[in-house]
């Protein structure tokens, strides 16, 4: 068996992403059938800069949810005999079957450990930039508004965090012996729990869900004490059963559960991303609260809180978003770099930065092993850029 010629090699890889090139259709074509009430993501499609973004975050968002078919190995499969072979090498024994980007040092796919690459980032990045803005938005809100003592406190415990080194701090916090660094204690079920310096700050942090989502329904629906008991219901229900399985390790049905390494990923990018969302929201809060139809709400009686999520928040719709996906570009960045420095990942796991790393060492021989995952990293980035500006022309334009 021949291997692969250049042409070939390409001609197969996109093989390999056709249910991603059918999804990316399906909705790209729904989406344009029916921009007109999609709101500011139908008119997203006014934008090429958006539209280039959106496809490039599409594809990586598709590949992630489609990776077990996209693949062709899986990610830890070492095959003999395929160790550092060059895009296109057949696998022995393996009538038709090749290692299209190639293998690594360890005869690992490239192609396959790609995808599945992607995956890691794509579950961690969204997820935890999503709390941060909740940690963010819950804190902003009523510093920008109320002003005073509580936003002067806020701002400085906001900008201590902000004063310190992100990679440094980002060192201290994911660093195998901080897991285990703290008093330990017996759970319900034999369950264990370790108050490492990552733990406490789940513990907290991991809180800010439920406070808004109470707060939230409590602040539209007082007056409707039915559908209010249903809404508290579910969230507390949906909230504590979240909270008990990543925090404590205790959901007795293993949906929420998080592997350590990764829960000190995911606590350290929410701990440093939520004092920047605070002071954009904090901002946003105090040029908003001065309109008139805050002030006209006040003259209607609404409460406070209502106020802010309901009359600012939506009107601060535009910069979040913006920023929400930029933010979401630099967590990968971070999460690239701390692979590459091999901190808080596995050693055979598919993580870009990690696989980055590996072929570097190679590069001047082996240059297929780090190329690969380096662009996917790159693109990802780069199409979430290209998003947050599309998103940004056409907020301005509303």
């Amino acid at each position: 068996m021949e291997r692969l010629g250049g042409f070939e090699i390409f001609g197969q890889v996109m093989w390999q992403f056709l249910p991603v090139w059918i999804a990316l259709i399906v909705i790209l074509f729904a989406s344009v059938h029916f921009r007109d009430r999609l709101g500011l993501y139908g008119k997203l499609f006014d934008s090429p800069i958006g539209m280039a973004g959106l496809v490039l975050v599409l594809f990586w968002v598709l590949t992630a949810i489609f990776a077990d078919q996209i693949a062709t190995f899986d990610a830890l499969d070492q095959l003999s005999g395929m160790k550092n072979k060059k895009p296109g090498w057949p696998v022995n024994g393996q009538e038709g079957r090749h290692y299209i980007l190639g293998g690594d040092n360890l005869a690992r796919d490239v192609f396959s450990r790609m995808v599945y690459g992607s995956r890691e980032v794509l579950v961690i990045a969204p997820a935890a930039t999503l709390f941060a803005f909740m940690v963010g938005i819950t804190l902003g809100l009523p510093a920008g508004f109320y002003g005073g003592r509580m936003d002067t406190v806020l701002s400085f415990l906001a900008n201590l965090v902000l004063a310190f080194p992100v990679i440094l701090l980002f060192f201290l916090l994911v660093t195998p012996e901080i897991r285990a660094d703290g008093p330990e204690f017996q759970l319900w079920g034999g369950h264990k729990w370790i108050a490492s310096v990552p733990n406490l700050m789940a513990l907290f942090l991991f809180l800010f869900p439920i406070i808004f989502f109470i707060v939230l329904w409590v602040s539209r629906y007082s007056t409707q004490p039915r559908k209010l008991t249903i809404y508290l219901a579910v969230t507390l229900v949906i909230g504590i059963w979240a909270y008990l399985g990543l925090v404590f390790n205790a959901d007795p049905l293993g949906i929420f559960y998080m592997d350590p390494n990764l829960l000190n990923i995911f606590v350290s990018v929410v701990f440093v991303n939520s004092p920047t969302v605070f002071r954009i929201v904090r901002g946003v809060t105090i040029d908003i609260k001065t309109r008139d139809y805050v002030a006209a709400a006040q003259t209607r009686g609404e409460r406070p809180w209502y106020i802010m999520l309901w009359e600012v928040l939506p009107n601060a719709r535009g910069p979040l978003i913006v920023d929400f996906c930029l933010r979401i570009g630099y967590t990968t960045i971070l999460l690239g770099t701390l692979g590459f420095f091999g901190l808080g990942v596995s050693p055979e796991s598919p993580n870009w930065g990690q696989t980055i790393n590996e072929g570097r060492k190679l590069l001047s021989l082996y240059p297929h092993l780090a190329l690969p995952p380096a662009l996917a990293l790159m693109s990802l980035v780069l199409g979430l850029n290209l998003l947050a500006d599309g998103l940004r022309e056409e907020s301005l334009k509303d």
